[in-house]
């Protein structure tokens, strides 16, 4: 079988480099410690993605006093921060880039 490539040749299919099928991995990471987030993506390779999703925030109010003292109140709150990851990647290295990755979160700091 004879294809035409851009210059108007003839190619056979036999002379065509190999199509490297990609894939791609997509994490999303939530955390309640901002730092974490930061230093933790410091070791990914150059072509991964990262994009910030929204951060959610809950704040809870309870009463210092559980009888008197309406006015004396007591706030905490809790701050979520998620990022969502793409890793491109291609297929036969697909298994041990997400075990690496698996590994990586498991560990502690």
């Amino acid at each position: 079988m004879l294809l035409i490539n851009r210059t108007g040749r003839g190619v056979s299919q036999k002379e065509r480099p190999p199509k490297v099928t990609t894939t791609k991995i997509r994490i999303v990471i939530r955390s309640f410690d901002h730092p974490f987030l930061e230093n933790h993506f410091g070791g990914l390779p150059p072509y991964t993605r990262k994009i910030g999703l929204p951060e959610s925030r809950v704040l809870y109010t309870v009463l210092r006093s559980p009888h008197i003292d309406k006015k004396s109140r007591e706030q905490f709150e809790m701050e979520i921060k998620k990022k969502f990851l793409i890793i491109k990647t291609e297929k036969h290295e697909l298994r041990k880039k997400f075990f690496r990755l698996k590994r990586r979160a498991t560990r502690r700091t």
